[in-house]
């Protein structure tokens, strides 16, 4: 048995919030369903903001029961605050996935508010959901953007980055995230961070969300699977970007990640070329957007499957 590492899309959330298409939520549980039946078994896919902030993300609701109803799927939404969780819990949703910045700009331009008070508001959340008789049957994850950099504020100190994690920690996050928001990571920085992070998480699970904004996404994939992270975001034809974070680009593209974690030996259960089937029906309903990702382009190797079983 060859140990996992999960990749979880984020491209119904994540990659369409900034394009100029807005799919319909028959479009999004379809891109949903292709994918689940392509192995993938967490999928990301809405958001709880406000219709005027992201009108994407209008038909959240409706997504979101929608993503339960599929077979194998462990739906997961992003939200920003508390008004945002109550939503997922009234659905039912089995995660939620809370963001706070540990750059204070971003997180000012991001969700009007300081990060310590963002800090303070994950807390009211997972009271929130303890006050309900969730815990065991929702998970929390706390996701840390801009902890590699900002293009706001600049340099975000990896310090500060580590205390906002062991906060997030001692507040009941059940995974805490650390996302390269703007693209600014390199592999020495991920090692290092993820390695810091690591001591005040204890056994609290670790994830990582990086962008290829300046092509080192995939290359921070193996800096951080040597820090011992396997769990990772990522986004169907390298889309997404934050439209609060100004030169924010496209996620680290799904194939070309699971092509990478399953060549370095790990086991993540997703049919590549499946994912390369559904990529093709998405840039039809996306005309006008640029798409990314290589091993769509080049194709599997010869040696791919015999590689991924040594």
């Amino acid at each position: 048995m060859r140990e996992r590492a999960d990749v979880r899309e984020v491209g119904p959330r994540d990659g369409i919030q900034m394009v100029k298409t807005i799919l319909s939520a028959e479009q999004k549980l379809a891109w949903c369903r292709a994918q689940a039946a392509a192995g993938m078994r967490h999928i990301e896919v809405t958001s709880f903001v406000p219709p005027h902030v992201v009108a994407q993300f209008a038909d959240a609701a409706e997504v979101a029961r929608g993503a339960l109803a599929i077979p194998g799927l462990k739906p997961a939404v992003l939200v920003p605050n508390l008004k945002g969780a109550q939503r997922a819990f009234d659905i039912g949703v089995p995660k939620v996935n809370y963001v706070l910045s540990a750059s204070e700009a971003h997180n000012l331009a991001n969700v009007r508010r300081t990060t310590d008070e963002s800090i303070a508001d994950f807390r009211r959340i997972v009271a929130e959901r303890d006050a309900r008789g969730l815990k065991g049957r929702v998970q929390i994850s706390a996701g840390l953007a801009t902890s590699f950099g900002c293009t706001i504020q600049g340099t975000v100190p990896e310090s500060r980055v580590v205390e906002i994690a062991g906060f997030m920690a001692e507040a009941g996050a059940e995974e805490i995230s650390l996302a390269d928001t703007v693209g600014y990571g390199n592999p020495g920085q991920v090692r290092r961070l993820f390695d810091a992070v690591a001591r005040v998480a204890g056994a609290i699970p670790l994830a990582a969300h990086f962008h290829d904004t300046r092509g080192l996404g995939i290359a921070n994939v193996t800096a951080a699977v040597e820090a011992g992270v396997r769990r990772f975001d990522a986004s169907l034809a390298g889309l997404g970007g934050c439209p609060f974070a100004p030169g924010a680009t496209g996620n680290i593209n799904t194939e070309d990640c699971v092509f990478l974690l399953e060549s370095l030996g790990f086991e993540t259960g997703i049919d590549i070329e499946k994912l390369i089937a559904v990529r093709a029906d998405v840039e039809t309903w996306l005309p006008g957007e640029r798409f990314f990702g290589m091993v769509a382009r080049a194709g599997l190797p010869k040696t791919f499957h015999h590689a991924a079983a040594a």
